[in-house]
């Protein structure tokens, strides 16, 4: 059961791969997924520390998803675009996504943008990101 093998180890972020998109649709992000159902023993939710670089035009870009997701600010300050309007983030905000609404944050300043990430997934991969100059099945 779940709790049985939950009990034998956590992952550490430093110890978890750090995987990431650089390209002109998606932007350039790096995060490490902590707790995923395919990783963990784990259901229910997606969990990661997501690091956006600051002022690059190229950060992440605005995308959806049919999950719900939660940014929890650990360091550094940034812009979070959420539904077409922009809202300042600094080191404790939070901010609940609903599913399907379109979203994306950006760095400001020289300390690179860090976000605890929770997604509403048992595992990272059944989240199928959509960004609007994407072309589908590319």
């Amino acid at each position: 059961d779940l709790l049985a093998e939950a009990r034998h180890g956590h992952p550490q972020e430093a110890d978890v791969a750090l995987e990431g998109w650089d390209d002109p649709v998606r932007g350039r992000v790096a995060w490490r997924t902590l707790v995923s159902g395919d990783r963990t023993p784990s259901e229910g939710m997606t969990i990661g520390v997501a690091e956006v670089l600051e002022a690059d035009p190229a950060t992440f870009r605005p995308h959806r998803h049919a999950q719900a997701e939660t940014y929890y600010v650990l360091s550094g300050e940034g812009v979070m675009l959420l539904d077409g309007g922009e809202h300042r983030l600094r080191a404790g905000s939070v901010v609940f996504i609903p599913g399907g609404v379109m979203h994306g944050a950006r760095g400001l300043g020289p300390e690179p943008l860090r976000l605890l990430y929770v997604l509403a997934a048992d595992r990272f991969g059944e989240v199928v990101y959509e960004f609007p100059d994407e072309t589908p099945g590319v």
